[in-house]
């Protein structure tokens, strides 16, 4: 692990990123230009203490986990990326479209959606970035354990004590599994080298006797634009149409969530801005 190395380039890939980069309001005037470190912690989900300690070139060496969170909190490229893996004695994920790497122009485009629930997932349903209405829509999900940000995981082995079991009405929660698994299942046949959604597949194939019967059916179906019910829990039931932005290689996938002006959904939407990003927004 090259410290010394590692501790530089972070400082200056911090120091060229402002406030506004990463969708986090610039506040009070700023002695030094870039991030503070402190913004960096709350973008990866580690505490400050650790990513001051890397800046320090005395910390612990990062896991996988952590350089993925760095990489995208950093808005590095894939070649910068495949830099700070190989500063820490890491081998780079190899498979760049299904990697939890977003590209640095996809964040910014999530970053400037700031009225509106967006978040970044992959085809087969992994949660790879959130803009702040996103978490105040369904939760924090990036902050989640890795093996806990699967949304087709979350669904077909949720518990009524789960922070999302309430999610979606009662009466919408079939054509959700369905859509599911119709998508899960065109995602596997297109990529039948891909370890990982076999894996889910069969994970939940075993653990959920719901989805084991839909896959069973057989159907496919690629997700795209859709309407969509959520119940919040402070704003009530919103109304809202989703759209499913591809990325060139289809493997990443923006969903953008919005409501029709003048709707009662549109209103509650904007009472979910003040009031959830409020909850979001750290003190200080």
């Amino acid at each position: 692990m090259h410290r010394m190395e590692l501790a530089d380039f972070l400082r200056r890939c911090r120091a060229r990123l402002g406030p506004a980069d990463v969708g986090l309001t610039p506040g009070p005037r700023r002695r030094t230009p870039g991030l503070r470190r402190e913004e960096v912690a709350q973008l990866t989900g580690m505490s400050t203490d650790y990513y001051t300690r890397l800046e320090q070139a005395r910390g612990p060496r990062p896991s996988r986990h952590m350089l993925t969170a760095l990489a995208r909190a950093l808005r590095l490229t894939d070649d910068e990326r495949d830099h700070l893996f190989h500063l820490v004695g890491e081998e780079p994920p190899r498979n760049r479209t299904t990697s939890g790497h977003v590209r640095p122009g996809l964040l910014r485009v999530l970053d400037r959606l700031y009225d509106t629930p967006a978040q970044v997932i992959t085809d087969w349903g992994d949660v790879l970035a959130q803009n702040a209405m996103a978490a105040a829509l369904v939760g924090d999900i990036t902050a989640r354990p890795p093996g806990d940000r699967n949304i087709v995981r979350s669904f077909f082995l949720r518990r009524p004590s789960d922070p999302d079991s309430g999610l979606f009405p009662t009466e919408d929660l079939a054509e959700h599994g369905r859509i599911h698994v119709a998508n899960l299942r065109a995602v596997v046949a297109a990529r039948p080298d891909d370890p990982a959604p076999a894996a889910l597949v069969a994970e939940l194939r075993a653990a959920s006797p719901e989805f084991a019967a839909l896959w069973e059916t057989h159907e496919v179906a690629v997700r795209r634009s859709t309407v969509k019910r959520f119940v919040h829990p402070v704003v009530g039931e919103l109304e809202l149409d989703c759209e499913v932005l591809l990325s060139a290689e289809h493997a990443q996938r923006l969903i953008v969530h919005t409501a029709v002006p003048g709707t009662e959904s549109a209103e509650r939407l904007e009472l979910l801005r003040v009031v959830g990003l409020q909850a979001l927004t750290p003190s200080g």
